[in-house]
């Protein structure tokens, strides 16, 4: 069973240990709270950490959905299951948890990221950027779904502005509710492949899993006419298999995104920005007056929007402060390097009063 569910020789070969220790493979379908929904090669049941692992699991080590896990039946075939080790994960949907302190999986071992968004008033380009840096953190192939292409008036316009900020990424237009363009994700569910809905509430990835499916799997609900914005319909994570054998994983909307990613995966995601530094005439350019700059020539002639330029910046900034925080030798330099800025800005400013008062 658990071969329908993404099981290969790979993770078999990679399991013998744990074959070895006389436990099981389980995959995680659905998380609620303090018990994991398991599929196995003996059918669903639910799991509970063993005390050892809930002692020595660190930050993000809890099982996620999409997760693999070894494990042992309890009462039998029929009974529930005690996790006793998280498998290696070949990719990781992370962000920032609530409050800022931390870091929440979001889900795991997933092969395509379907970032979603709405053609409404919603729509958020430095939204998607964020989504996109993450996904490509994450491990898994990004792909840029624009849902409810029915309610837009340039349905065409709206998705190239996304094509030039998604720096390769596929591009998708589509409407769930008359089925115009659903098609187009076939591409990417393949049997044994698992996807996720990721973006915003009100995006319509329930509506969309419905319409793969071919069947209401989760329910769905209307979006505010005031802000068009969605209700919270899906309360949990939980992977479907889908009748031709991909595997789709529906996420709750998120309200917010911070980033956790590494610096390569915001260079990629910017890689129009990346191109033109090199080619300034200064090699420490600030890219703010300087003659010969390539970013300022690219914003002058409209190659470069002065919107997404300030969205890398922050986002830059973001990631390092993450570093710094989290890397206190990386804070120390920071704080060392600021040191040397201010001396030399206080340096500065007493020359230029001397010799104002000379």
């Amino acid at each position: 069973m658990i071969k329908d569910f993404g099981w290969s020789d790979a993770l078999q070969a990679a399991f013998e240990p744990h074959a070895a220790a006389g436990l099981s493979p389980a995959r995680v379908v659905a998380h609620h709270r303090g018990l994991w929904r398991l599929v196995t090669d003996a059918g669903d049941c639910a799991g509970r950490l063993s005390g050892r692992f809930a002692a020595e699991a660190g930050a993000g080590e809890h099982p996620v959905v999409g997760d693999w896990l070894a494990i042992a039946r309890v009462d039998g075939a029929d009974g529930d299951a005690l996790i006793h080790a998280l498998m290696p994960r070949k990719s990781a949907f992370a962000r920032r948890a609530a409050g800022g302190v931390g870091v929440q999986i979001v889900a795991a071992n997933v092969d395509i990221a379907f970032l979603v968004a709405a053609l409404n008033n919603d729509l958020n380009p430095r939204r998607l950027e964020r989504y996109l840096i993450a996904a490509r953190d994450s491990g898994a192939a990004p792909v840029v779904v624009l849902t409810k292409a029915d309610l837009s008036s340039d349905a065409d316009g709206e998705r190239q502005a996304v094509i030039d900020i998604a720096a390769g990424a596929p591009v998708v237009t589509l409407s769930a509710l008359t089925g115009e363009g659903v098609e187009a994700l076939g591409r990417w569910l393949l049997p044994g492949v698992t996807a996720a809905l990721l973006g915003s509430s009100g995006a319509g990835k329930s509506t969309l899993l419905n319409a793969l499916a071919g069947e209401e799997l989760m329910s769905t609900g209307a979006v505010r006419e005031a802000d068009d914005r969605g209700r919270h319909t899906t309360t949990h994570r939980q992977l479907f298999r889908l009748a031709g054998g991909a595997l789709l994983i529906d996420t709750p909307g998120m309200r917010e995104l911070g980033l956790v990613a590494d610096e390569a995966a915001l260079d990629e995601s910017f890689a129009d920005i990346t191109a033109l530094i090199p080619l300034c005439r200064f090699s420490d350019c600030t890219h703010v007056s300087e003659p010969g700059c390539a970013i300022l020539a690219a914003q002058a002639d409209g190659s470069l929007s002065a919107e997404r330029w300030q969205s890398y910046l922050k986002l830059q900034r973001e990631l390092a402060f993450v570093v710094r925080k989290e890397d206190p030798a990386a804070e120390a330099a920071n704080k060392t390097r600021w040191k040397q800025i201010h001396k030399t800005q206080r340096a500065k400013y007493k020359h230029r009063h001397d010799n104002e008062g000379g």
